[in-house]
């Protein structure tokens, strides 16, 4: 817990709060694997509390349409307060912000100088957006959309490649409504839902993006959950949007490699690379058979090994 006792906090109003913000405090953020990516709303102090012992691999700060606007002032310094006492984390944090002309820049000015791994930048249309926010950012934090317009959805392929632009979420929901497609298409195995998701894959792989799957409202049906991450898995997918702790571990589960694919890729890298201080580039493996070098390429994708 942030805090042993959230009574005083509950009672101190904004502007008492915004009197003890201290952007200057630093933690560790011990994030590896990205397999959950978990939505927290900021007006919830119990969950903000609880920033540092989540069981998700990222945690997304929501400030946009989850938040009423009479109120988005409210959590955005609840974000910056709980911020300024955290002293450690497993998960990275980022700050979903509001569309960039409806208050979203001025939200990074505020928080840009607090500690946090990515700004999320909401209904994206265009790339020029990125480079706006990262502008404002230093060095250490990158930033993430969410894929919801039809602009981006037609487009991301064609945005450069940028080193600390390194995370698209897909937002169905809202990518459906600016398609005029019906909610009622999104089911396991629809053609139409297996296209937008392949697609959203491929372009975002395509400039060096990591693609993250869209969050499931309903959050009581595991059982269905489940079977949308094991299919997602078989697109190529390695995380998702999460609605609570259930979700995050279901998540974890099915997007974490398997102890099988974990001992065949570090026996294909060892082999290749001892091969290839023999000049050694194509060979028999008595296990595994024949490495070549996408065979050692892939094998360093499942350990998460950049190339």
């Amino acid at each position: 817990m942030v805090f042993d006792n959230l009574t005083e906090i509950e009672s101190l109003s904004l502007e008492e709060k915004k009197s003890s913000l201290n952007p200057k405090n630093k933690f560790k953020i011990e994030a590896n694997l990205h397999r959950s990516n978990m939505m927290l709303n900021p007006l919830n102090l119990k969950h903000l509390n609880r920033l540092d012992s989540l069981d998700c691999d990222a945690v997304t700060l929501n400030l946009e349409d989850a938040i009423a606007p009479s109120r988005k002032e409210e959590a955005l310094v609840n974000i910056a307060f709980f911020l300024s006492y955290l002293q450690a984390t497993q998960s990275e944090i980022i700050i979903r912000i509001n569309p960039l002309n409806s208050g979203g820049l001025k939200e990074v000015e505020f928080l840009k100088n607090f500690t946090f791994n990515a700004i999320r930048i909401s209904k994206v249309k265009s790339e020029k957006e990125i480079d706006e926010v990262l502008a404002l950012l230093d060095e250490e934090k990158n930033v993430h959309i969410s894929l919801e317009t039809k602009e981006a959805f037609q487009n991301l392929s064609r945005w450069r490649a940028r080193s600390r632009f390194n995370r698209a979420n897909l937002g169905i929901l809202d990518l459906l409504a600016e398609l005029k497609l019906p909610q009622s298409l999104l089911k396991i195995n629809n053609p139409s839902i297996e296209y937008i998701l392949s697609k959203f894959l491929i372009d975002a792989k395509s400039i060096g993006v990591e693609p993250v799957s869209f969050m499931y409202q309903k959050y009581k049906d595991l059982a269905t959950f489940r079977e949308l991450c094991m299919w997602e898995s078989s697109l190529g997918f390695k995380s998702k949007a999460c609605m609570g702790p259930s979700q995050a571990a279901v998540a974890n589960e099915i997007f974490a490699p398997s102890l099988a694919e974990k001992e065949r890729a570090e026996a294909i890298k060892s082999a290749f690379e001892t091969n290839k201080q023999e000049s050694i580039h194509g060979f028999m493996h008595e296990k595994y058979g024949f490495i070549d070098e996408p065979i050692y390429k892939d094998a360093l994708n499942t350990l998460n090994i950049s190339i």
